[in-house]
């Protein structure tokens, strides 16, 4: 007899969560591609470098461009949703050491962070006009102006250069397809050196943006504090600051591309809720 796996453990498979984890990702993914699209063509051709934000904008202005800014808006909250049920459930089995614990801090982070891009996608395709903050000055401010404001900044600038040398080390130890239903073969050939080469330039922005954010607590200012596109700025401002930006936007369309391949390949062990949501009815008839 040949034993059928679960759908929880095929890609694609048919667990209603699993499908949103997986429309998320890749969301997340289209929009990198995007970001780092726009900071190349930036590179070489002039022009100031986006973030996510202005990738979401470029999208718009296209051919049916407020239904997939739409599309993208729904995807990152399917995103930040599997994000809150990795950090709740612990999904991956990341387990209740501190290493753990920090993970699913920081998916838990990630969610509240991807709620907002995706509350940004929403309104521009509705064309509502609520998308043009600046996320990380806005949240800045608010912070500075409360109660020891300024140790809480640099909290949060610490916490943004740790996440950066977490990118980093992966990159370095090369296990971003550790999660990935694909053959050793595939996974050598293409799969990991996108991956590397993706979280490699994210942990090279994030030390960016951690020291700007470090700046805005030493200055107490908020004008200090600045996100990726000011992150591109900087490195264009460099000594070979046109290769060096351009190496860095392919990582991020590189990490989009990761993103893509978790889409379609990452191992997601989501809980049921098909069958949770049917054992409640079921209980609720047996009530009645």
């Amino acid at each position: 007899m040949i034993s059928v796996p679960s759908a929880s453990t095929l890609p694609g498979g048919r667990n209603t969560l699993e499908r949103l984890a997986r429309f998320g990702y890749g969301a997340r993914g289209a929009v990198y591609v995007l970001v780092g699209g726009l900071a190349l063509l930036a590179a070489f051709g002039g022009g100031r470098p986006g973030d996510s934000h202005d990738a979401l904008r470029k999208v718009l202005v296209g051919p049916f461009g407020a239904v997939l800014v739409g599309l993208i808006a729904l995807g990152l909250l399917a995103f930040a949703l599997w994000r809150a049920v990795e950090a709740v459930t612990d999904a991956d089995r990341r387990g209740t050491s501190l290493k753990g614990l920090v993970v699913r801090g920081a998916h838990l982070i990630s969610a509240i962070l991807y709620v907002g891009l995706a509350g940004t996608a929403a309104s521009l395709s509705l064309g509502l006009g609520l998308g043009g903050g600046d996320g990380v000055h806005d949240g800045t401010a608010w912070l500075l102006s409360q109660p020891m404001g300024r140790w809480l900044v640099a909290l949060v600038g610490l916490a943004i250069a740790a996440t950066a040398f977490g990118y980093l080390a992966k990159a370095w130890r090369g296990d971003t397809t550790a999660r990935l239903a694909l053959d050793g073969e595939a996974r050598r050939r293409w799969a990991e050196p996108t991956g590397r080469f993706g979280y490699a330039a994210r942990g090279i922005a994030f030390l960016i943006i951690g020291g700007f954010v470090a700046a805005a607590a030493w200055h107490q200012s908020s004008a200090e504090a600045k996100g990726l596109s000011d992150a591109f700025v900087l490195l264009r401002a460099q000594p070979y600051g046109t290769w060096l930006l351009a190496l860095v936007a392919a990582g991020h369309a590189a990490f989009g591309a990761f993103g893509l391949i978790q889409a379609r390949y990452r191992h997601i062990d989501a809980p049921d809720v098909d069958r949770v949501d049917d054992e409640a009815v079921a209980a609720v008839r047996r009530l009645a």
